[in-house]
């Protein structure tokens, strides 16, 4: 495995640049892995690492989202960690909710210390800790930079604005809200709600909210499906902590474009549209079936929730289902284990096996499963709760488990080692998401984050 990952790197695809069916076999590692309480404690120990790298570098920290070995240094996703404080939360202990309060204050610096604006914007990514770039020049700083600033991840070009992103960090901030009364959560929410209102929204004839901007202040075309959904909740939230009627119709607004996403005859969800006029057909990816039960499915009262859109749980169960093994043509995983769950995307199931993911990357399996996914589906299958939903849900979160126990071993975050069997990975092999990057088997905050919402039936989506 090479550990640089290179700049093409995101949920989508980076800002600022620009069908196999298969059926959940009866599988197993060989190998008894510990009981879910033991499991969860340890991934929530991974959080904590991750958070906690840098320590010589002040108490304003936001967490490294992947092993040093992903070759990202310290690199911390806004995204990441703002999961990280849901999963933080999830635990409700007074111990978790001292470190949701912390990265949520993280977040809040962030907004409110960027180098170049004022307007509530997040950066996709920031740096944590100093590292020593692949060029040989120095980044020196931690989280805070001398001038007070964040520290925003140019080396890496994550100085882009995704409304997804921002989204979830108002999600995040929004449930801190809830959780300790503080006024400072909300304001940053309704902070990051204007500037998405007013970045994002758009006449086109599909609607919705566009995708955000790139690190040039530039709007980006294309409109996202999973970014609508993130916006149904968080609105809805904002609507319900502000009483302010007018997130109402934003979130109808964000609701009517994933709706139009919908396709029929297929059951399930396209990822969305490059010029607001036309719908993407292809690739079809796991996300945008799994988010919009959890924020749609969950609020039965919604004008547009339809039982029929439930049923894109069981075009992903089925249509994106993986099992990877070390007999996997390019599988990583070591011989004697299996893992079981999906993957990224229906381009993922076709990835060119010949060819690596992307310059300086290994060679994809088309079989590695995304434990990231894994954990979506796992949870909303349990949040859904018809016959059978339960048990498939176990399985995965067995599976995730299993890789948490298996997989990664010896890998650090900020030249430390991590606590043993601490922290699922992104994926069990290297997979390409078809959406221009890829996933690899190193520790993930947002893998882990998830694991620990489906464990804990957590649905982060839930106005």
């Amino acid at each position: 495995m090479i550990g640089r990952q290179g700049p093409a790197f995101s949920r989508r695809s980076l800002i600022g640049a620009g069908l196999g069916v298969a059926g959940f076999a009866a599988v197993g590692s060989g190998v008894a892995h510990a009981s879910g309480g033991s499991a969860r404690r340890r991934g929530l120990g991974f959080l904590a690492a991750a958070m906690d790298a840098y320590p010589e570098h002040g108490s304003v920290r936001l967490a490294q989202s992947y092993s040093d070995q992903a070759g990202l240094f310290s690199t911390a996703f806004t995204y990441d960690n703002a999961l990280a404080v849901l999963a933080q939360l999830a635990g409700r202990t007074a111990g978790g909710l001292g470190r949701a309060v912390v990265l949520g204050d993280a977040l809040l610096y962030a907004q409110e210390h960027d180098p170049v604006y004022d307007d509530g914007r997040l950066r996709q990514a920031y740096n944590v800790g100093p590292y020593t770039f692949f060029d040989g020049s120095l980044q020196p700083d931690g989280f805070v930079r001398a001038d007070g600033t964040a520290n925003v991840g140019t080396q890496f070009g994550f100085t882009g604005t995704a409304v997804g992103d921002m989204a979830w960090a108002g999600i995040a901030l929004s449930a801190l809200a809830r959780r300790t009364g503080a006024r400072r959560f909300l304001d940053g929410a309704v902070r990051i709600g204007a500037w998405i209102e007013r970045i994002g929204r758009t006449d086109e004839p599909l609607g919705g909210y566009k995708f955000g901007v790139n690190g040039a202040d530039e709007k980006l075309p294309f409109t996202s499906t999973e970014h609508n959904t993130d916006l149904v909740c968080l609105f809805g939230r904002l609507a319900l902590l502000t009483g302010d009627r007018v997130w109402r119709e934003r979130r109808a607004r964000a609701e009517a474009f994933v709706e139009k996403m919908w396709e029929p005859d297929g059951d399930f969800f396209y990822t969305g549209t490059n010029d607001g006029v036309t719908v993407n057909k292809s690739p079809i990816p796991e996300d945008t079936q799994t988010w919009t039960h959890l924020a749609l499915g969950s609020r039965p009262e919604s004008r547009s929730y339809s039982r029929s859109y439930s049923r894109a749980l069981d075009w992903a169960a089925v249509e994106l289902a993986v099992v990877d093994h070390a007999g996997r043509r390019n599988s990583t995983v070591p011989t004697g284990q299996t893992y079981e769950g999906v993957t990224f995307s229906s381009a993922s199931l076709v990835a060119n096996e010949d060819a690596p993911i992307a310059e300086f990357q290994p060679k994809p399996d088309r079989n590695g499963v995304w434990f990231e996914g894994t954990a979506h589906l796992a949870l909303a299958l349990r949040d859904r709760d018809r016959a059978g939903d339960e048990t498939r849900a176990r399985r995965l979160v067995a599976s995730i488990e299993r890789a948490q126990d298996l997989l990664g071993a010896g890998q650090t975050v900020g030249g430390h080692a991590l606590p043993e069997r601490s922290g699922v990975v992104s994926a069990s092999s290297p997979l390409d998401t078809g959406f221009g990057f890829g996933y690899y088997p190193y520790r993930h905050v947002g893998a882990t984050a998830w694991y620990l919402l489906a464990a804990t039936r957590t649905n982060p989506l839930r106005a």
